[in-house]
């Protein structure tokens, strides 16, 4: 059969066109990819192409190839040239043409697939039998202190164990990585250590203390039954919580030993209420306990137990209880004033008219991104939650005016995010304390997440301090977390290609933040597209089983999100005390979902279900 040669000719002269402008575009950055490193060249080649074909509209082309039953070339990021060059010469076939394309050497589909999976086993390690996605866990500070927590992750599917710089000190992350290596000989899995650089943290400073107490509030239904009560974990003052969103209650750790699971805790609280605590499991060096009545507790309350088998009752008293943090209630047309100097923020405050008599103020941490931003730009805090645009900005201090916030208003506290997406920041991607850190990392680590990564010189910064550590085979995950992180992407690839191995992290918390939520799912998809067009790994982070993570259960969305994390080479899960369920459901996730996608193509397996077609 022969096809009409008018209508095929325009077809082959455009991708012949796209061949040209992919093969002048390479040799234009012949220069850098000189300096890629020798697994990479063939990448880095690769995604040259890819972006010579993305820089052009091609939907209608795509549209007819596909009326032809070819190639549309919607996956072929792997495989680009292959793929046109296939395309090629299938349509001078089509009009009666034999002689095929003569090119210059490319790589082949199945190189293209292969090179992504060995830069993964690379950086990540090898599979695990049953899914190609690995599974990266952050570590709470707990893992430090609890060998068979770390044990259980790894028997559950962790391939990779990460540790945030940002948090505790060199000694709590060694013994991590200690329990690492013994539950690795003792499982016989591997684990990679992952370690994370802080970065720049743009954050409200701290917030003025308030009164030294403790609330406990049960949650209520709407007449006033208690749905789910208090928890708190008692435990000694310098004890580690397990959980940050927990509350502690300070107590003498021997009257702790003599607690019991199911004892009952009496103590009058700060308004003489005789109240209760129902004590729980035994966790680390303390207990949970449950309140279900409200309850005010103040330093040296005292807390008495009643043993059963003995006529005294046992009692302590509450430790000093650290002051409750003040917090700024913000609504919509609220003025908040950011300044440089560190001292402590204050809410608003107001005369007995309800006039205004001083705006709310809190401190932010990098006070020289002051110099980048103009009056007009947006200013986003806590994740997103309050909105607004910068009205004035004077030598100490910036005024905001809120232009989004809940009904209700919201709550600003201290150590909360400041995301400027709209201000051109000049924020170097490695702090002092980066380098500090980088001293440890590359004496015990697989491999360096790289935080707030901006631009290509920010790549050239960390390669020439791992140069100076003698460490330049770490594994370099670099986080796009970021507008100008994502928009410079492909000069920040070539920039890292000089090392291996290399993979990139979608953050998608401050990307929502940064880029807006109604552009996550595009940038993240362009993400994707451009890795694996440069054969790099990706690593699907943020909020993924969040909810069981934390609370024991997941939302019907987070599972759908986790599904569609098949597409990444592996996923990250937070932390939480539900954590270990978590991990078990992805790997059970990810097995189940492996014979669905291929990267960003999709996979057409029989159906599973027990489908039946009647006819009549």
């Amino acid at each position: 059969m022969t096809y009409d040669k008018r209508s095929l000719t325009p077809l082959i002269q455009q991708l012949e066109e796209i061949i040209r402008s992919a093969t002048e575009l390479e040799d234009q950055y012949g220069d850098y990819i000189t300096n890629i490193h020798p697994k990479y060249k063939n990448s880095a080649s690769n995604m040259i192409h890819y972006l010579a074909l993305r820089h052009r509209d091609i939907t209608q082309m795509q549209k007819k190839l596909g009326d032809l039953g070819i190639t549309r070339l919607g996956k072929a990021e792997s495989h680009m040239m292959a793929s046109i060059f296939n395309a090629v010469n299938i349509l001078k076939r089509l009009i009666g043409l034999r002689i095929p394309v003569k090119t210059r050497s490319h790589l082949s589909i199945q190189q293209g697939i292969q090179l992504i999976r060995t830069h993964t086993t690379a950086l990540l390690g090898k599979k695990l039998k049953g899914s190609k996605v690995r599974i990266m866990v952050t570590l709470p500070t707990e893992a430090a202190e609890n060998k068979k927590m770390i044990r259980n992750f790894i028997s559950s599917g962790m391939n990779s164990a990460r540790i945030n710089c940002a948090h505790d000190d060199p000694e709590i992350w060694k013994k991590m990585i200690d329990y690492i290596n013994k539950a690795k000989r003792k499982t016989g899995r591997n684990c990679k250590i992952c370690m994370d650089l802080g970065g720049p943290k743009l954050r409200t400073g701290l917030m003025k203390p308030g009164p030294k107490v403790i609330h406990l509030q049960p949650e209520r239904d709407d007449v006033g039954s208690v749905r789910a009560p208090s928890e708190v974990w008692l435990a000694a003052k310098d004890a580690r919580v397990p959980d940050d969103e927990r509350i502690h209650i300070p107590l003498n750790e021997n009257w702790i030993k003599k607690l019991k699971k199911g004892d009952i805790i009496t103590f009058r609280d700060a308004r003489d209420k005789k109240c209760n605590l129902k004590v729980g499991a035994k966790e680390a060096n303390g207990r949970w306990a449950r309140c279900y009545d409200s309850a005010y507790i103040l330093t040296g309350t005292r807390f008495a137990l009643q043993k059963k088998k003995k006529k005294d009752k046992l009692t302590t008293r509450v430790g000093e209880i650290l002051p409750i943090e003040q917090k700024i209630l913000l609504k919509i047309g609220d003025q908040l004033i950011l300044h440089k100097d560190p001292r402590s923020g204050e809410p608003a405050r107001f005369d007995e008219n309800g006039h205004l008599v001083k705006p709310a103020h809190i401190a932010c941490t990098l006070p020289e991104v002051f110099s980048d931003v103009r009056p007009g730009e947006p200013v986003l805090l806590d994740d997103g939650k309050i909105e607004g645009v910068i009205n004035e900005v004077l030598e100490s201090k910036m005024i905001i005016s809120v232009t989004y916030a809940k009904e209700e208003g919201a709550k600003l506290r201290g150590d909360k995010g400041i995301n400027l997406p709209g201000s051109n920041l000049r924020l170097s991607g490695l702090t002092q304390k980066d380098k500090e850190d980088l001293k440890f990392i590359v004496k015990y680590a697989d491999v360096v997440n790289f935080s707030f990564v901006n631009d290509p010189q920010d790549v050239m910064d960390l390669l020439e301090e791992l140069h100076k550590l003698g460490r330049t085979n770490l594994g370099i995950i670099l986080k796009i977390e970021t507008q100008r992180g994502f928009k410079n992407l492909p000069g920040i690839l070539l920039s890292a290609m000089r090392s291996h191995p290399i993979g990139v992290m979608i953050a998608r918390g401050d990307l929502a933040i940064e880029g807006g939520w109604k552009h996550l799912a595009q940038i993240q998809e362009e993400i994707m597209w451009l890795c694996e067009a440069a054969h790099i790994p990706i690593v699907w982070a943020t909020q993924v089983l969040e909810t069981l993570a934390k609370k024991g259960r997941p939302s019907r969305a987070e599972i759908t999100d986790a599904a569609m994390a098949q597409r990444a080479e592996c996923v990250m899960l937070n932390k939480g005390p539900h954590i270990t369920e978590a991990i078990r459901m992805i790997d059970e996730i990810m097995k189940s979902m492996e014979n669905y996608h291929q990267k960003q193509a999709p996979i057409i397996p029989k159906l599973t279900s027990e489908n039946v077609l009647e006819i009549g």
